[in-house]
């Protein structure tokens, strides 16, 4: 039985090869594709431990805030930087300002809210930053990948033209390895586009979760008692009414 030997081919294209034969505008366009998938993960996983920070904080809000014995010591509960913490320094600061001088024209109820208001789209502010870099490379990295692509076969074609060889291995190879950048745009632009939709409808929940806290705070603030708990209106309030706290 004849053996036959098997040549092992070394493919000489790929993505050293484009680095090597690239020019500077291939080696521009790999570089800029590189830093968009980086950005990318990294404004992904950022936004997630920030969500889980805050989602823990929602939780430490719930068990400890609403269970206390007054909104003074409510706040006391909570850790420095929980975000339901400063929500409701700013409500409790706003109800204890409100003099009845400079704020004549605004009652205590429009006060309250407007410093609710403030202090919670601040917060959302801080989750939505860096959704708009994941929302960017989504929409212009295929784009970017396909210029290096059109670029790479242009310059391959020229340089098959000055060659004057036409033969499929010398068409194949070049063009083949320019279309490695479309590739590399789309490889940036599919985990953009996922994570900024998966990320959008956690901040949802999340911002829900913030202004169900801010709505209770202000009804306790204003009436002296929580519209309603996670499970109705039953659930505990801070037994200090809000005409005690303003003493």
């Amino acid at each position: 039985m004849a053996t036959q030997a098997v040549a092992s081919v070394t493919n000489p294209y790929g993505l050293s090869g484009l680095w090597n034969r690239g020019g500077l505008i291939d080696r521009f366009v790999m570089i800029l594709l590189l830093a968009m998938s980086l950005a990318t993960w990294y404004v992904i996983f950022t936004k997630l431990w920030d969500q889980h920070r805050l989602k823990q904080s929602a939780r430490e809000a719930e068990k400890k805030f609403w269970q206390a014995a007054s909104i003074k010591d409510g706040i006391e509960k909570l850790k420095k930087g929980n975000e339901f913490r400063v929500i409701a320094e700013d409500g409790l600061r706003a109800m204890t300002h409100h003099d009845g001088r400079l704020t004549d024209r605004i009652d205590l109820n429009e006060w309250i809210t407007m410093s609710l208001q403030r202090s919670t789209e601040q917060v959302s502010n801080d989750m939505s930053r860096g959704l708009g870099l994941l929302a960017t490379v989504g929409s212009s990295a295929p784009f970017v990948g396909l210029f290096g692509t059109v670029w790479g076969v242009l310059s391959a074609l020229i340089a098959i033209g000055l060659a004057g060889q036409a033969s499929i291995d010398k068409v194949a190879g070049p063009v083949g390895e320019a279309l490695i950048m479309t590739a590399m745009g789309l490889a940036a632009a599919v985990p953009a586009v996922w994570g900024y939709n998966w990320l959008l409808g956690r901040n949802k929940a999340l911002q829900d979760a913030l202004r169900n806290f801010a709505s209770d705070l202000h009804a306790y603030l204003v009436g002296g008692a929580r519209v309603a708990g996670p499970e109705g209106a039953g659930a505990k309030s801070p037994a200090a009414p809000a005409a005690a706290v303003r003493k």
